[in-house]
């Protein structure tokens, strides 16, 4: 690997060990994916850690990099087909906890990408949340993360605690 490509590689990794604070929110590995250049949709994924006493929710989320920005989980159907819904009421973020969005689950969905989401770049995402109001995020574009990497890790380093 080139001294450019290492130092390159270098800046990616520690930009994305940086985590966003609002308050007592911490927004940690985030990152965003579409299918493909063409794609009409793309999703971003990250932890939300409230370490705050007070229960919180994020309500909504907003960005220039789509027509229509929504939070949004998978749902099994009866017949044992996943599809994806709209969670108009939010993700619920428990006091002293995390809450995750990942591939497969819980996410943000843009719809009608105004361009490509394109590797390297970042997307700036505003989280609206019941408490702790709006908290923007610069979200690198990571196509090429598998789902297991990144988010397994945090979660087993981030025990819930019980009082």
């Amino acid at each position: 690997m080139s001294f450019t490509k290492t130092l390159v590689a270098t800046a990616v990794a520690f930009t994305l060990a940086i985590p966003a604070f609002a308050g007592e929110i911490m927004i940690q590995d985030p990152y965003s994916r579409s299918a493909g250049p063409n794609a009409k949709t793309g999703a971003a994924f990250f932890g939300i850690m409230n370490h705050s006493d007070k229960d919180d929710r994020l309500i909504a989320a907003t960005s220039d990099i789509a027509k229509r920005v929504e939070l949004h989980t998978h749902i099994e159907t009866a017949d044992g087909v996943m599809q994806m819904r709209e969670v108009e009421d939010g993700f619920p973020v428990e006091a002293g906890g995390m809450h995750m969005l990942q591939r497969g689950g819980d996410h943000v969905m843009f719809m009608g990408l105004n361009q490509p989401l394109v590797q390297g770049e970042k997307v700036t995402v505003t989280l609206t949340f019941e408490h702790a109001g709006d908290i923007t995020v610069d979200i690198p574009v990571d196509l090429e993360r598998k789902p297991a990497e990144g988010m397994m890790k945090m979660e087993h380093a981030m025990p819930k605690t019980t009082d």
